[in-house]
């Protein structure tokens, strides 16, 4: 594995699994709004999130799941690896300060069609705030 390439399919293993952590920040949720246009209020108004069940701020859902973009195209299977398909599952929400833990772990392989299907899961401390399944084309050294 290097910068430029990640893992091959054929050195992919059931079980192998990689995270990565970021605390979420108030800066984040603000240029993540800005990118994907999503305004929501309990995003980005106090006053109006106070109103909420929430009682506060949360981070969009996809901000805290795109950190499962950053496992797969960087660490596992990393760097030439093309995303298929994602499923989440939103639990619970994520606050401004919370750290969030984006793990992947390789369920299954078919090396044949060269495909991972991966369980994806974001936690803060021990609560599942989304979990899921992506399905991930590898490179192959054959090819």
């Amino acid at each position: 594995m290097s910068a430029q390439q990640g893992y091959f399919i054929e050195d992919l293993e059931v079980g192998m699994a990689a995270t990565h952590s970021k605390e979420i920040t108030d800066s984040d949720i603000a240029a993540f709004a800005d990118v994907s246009g999503d305004n929501n209020p309990i995003h980005l108004d106090d006053e109006y999130a106070a109103s909420t069940m929430f009682g506060e701020r949360i981070a969009h859902g996809m901000l805290s799941a795109s950190l499962l973009s950053t496992v797969l195209g960087t660490i596992l299977p990393g760097p030439g690896s093309i995303y298929l398909s994602q499923t989440l599952k939103f639990k619970a929400a994520v606050r401004i300060g919370d750290t969030v833990n984006a793990t992947a772990t390789v369920a299954q392989l078919d090396a044949g069609r060269r495909r991972a299907t991966l369980s994806c899961s974001c936690t803060v401390g021990d609560i599942v705030v989304i979990d899921g399944e992506a399905i991930i084309m590898v490179p192959s050294r054959s090819s």
